[in-house]
């Protein structure tokens, strides 16, 4: 499989739900390689952005109301609602 953009959205939510609703950016990135390396080594381009477009899929995800805003966890946390 490629991995997208659009991808990284779902996998975010996976490793927050992996780590029971929260977790620190830097563990959900350790997760999504963990999970998805093989995905990650064959996107071309998002390789290389792969952790930039991750923060991405966070924003997006705090405006369509799946994670909570950034005032409602300490810096660097990313939570479910």
């Amino acid at each position: 499989m490629t991995a997208t953009k659009e991808n990284l959205k779902a996998w975010v939510v996976e490793a927050l739900r992996a780590r029971g609703g929260r977790a620190h950016l830097v563990d959900v990135a350790k997760h999504i390689w963990k999970h998805h390396r093989t995905d990650l080594e064959d996107s071309g381009d998002l390789f290389y952005r792969w952790q930039y477009d991750m923060r991405w899929a966070a924003n997006i995800l705090r405006n369509e109301g799946v994670l909570l805003g950034v005032e409602d966890l300490p810096r660097g946390y990313w939570g479910m609602k």
